[in-house]
């Protein structure tokens, strides 16, 4: 009975470890995001003399190297990415805000990381796992992660619907459609900050 109950602990703390650094990946401020979270942080690096920059709420190398000073100073781990535990340390404990979306769009904002495709791409079905043809204003999905059928505000690119789903398309990953290959290609892989408006 008790080398059961051991198991169960440990296998339950796994599970929370697991789910604690699933949340934490999906809340952190890294190289190349932008929007209110990543001014949010750039002003407590200021504050705290870390940042020698203006908040332009964009993360790049002058940030990076700023979380990795406060993160040094601070006996954590130096990777250059705000998460919740280095957000904590630089916010007096503070959790990560909720932070409203640009352009007026209201909802729970998320995190992920987006690549680009297209009905060009060689090799792809020109009709979505909804049935709607591949064209600008759809994106892949996880539907574990984002119910398809959602709707969704991307910065720089508009709204959009979650109306397909990929192979590579796992947890906080989404694919941007376009209708050109050359316009995917443009776009890239970026992390953003979208918001879920359903």
């Amino acid at each position: 009975m008790v080398r059961r109950m051991m198991v169960f602990i440990t296998a339950f703390s796994l599970f929370l470890a697991c789910v604690c650094i699933s949340h934490a990946d999906a809340q952190a401020v890294k190289e190349g995001m932008r929007g209110e979270l990543v001014k949010n942080v750039q002003t407590l690096l200021i504050d705290k003399g870390y940042l020698n920059d203006v908040a332009d709420g964009i993360c790049g190398k002058n940030t990076v190297a700023a979380i990795k000073s406060f993160q040094a100073a601070e006996g954590l781990e130096v990777d250059g990415i705000c998460g919740e535990r280095t957000y904590g340390r630089l916010s007096g404990g503070k959790s990560f805000p909720v932070v409203k979306s640009q352009a007026g769009h209201h909802g729970r904002t998320i995190y992920v990381s987006a690549t680009a495709y297209s009905p060009q791409d060689p090799g792809l079905n020109p009709r979505t796992a909804t049935g709607e043809l591949l064209r600008r204003g759809i994106i892949a999905v996880d539907p574990s992660f984002i119910p398809l059928g959602t709707r969704v505000y991307i910065p720089g690119y508009g709204e959009a619907v979650a109306a397909d789903i990929g192979g590579g398309i796992r947890g906080n990953i989404i694919d941007v459609a376009f209708d050109t290959h050359q316009e995917a290609l443009m776009f890239g892989r970026r992390d953003l900050e979208i918001t879920l408006l359903d």
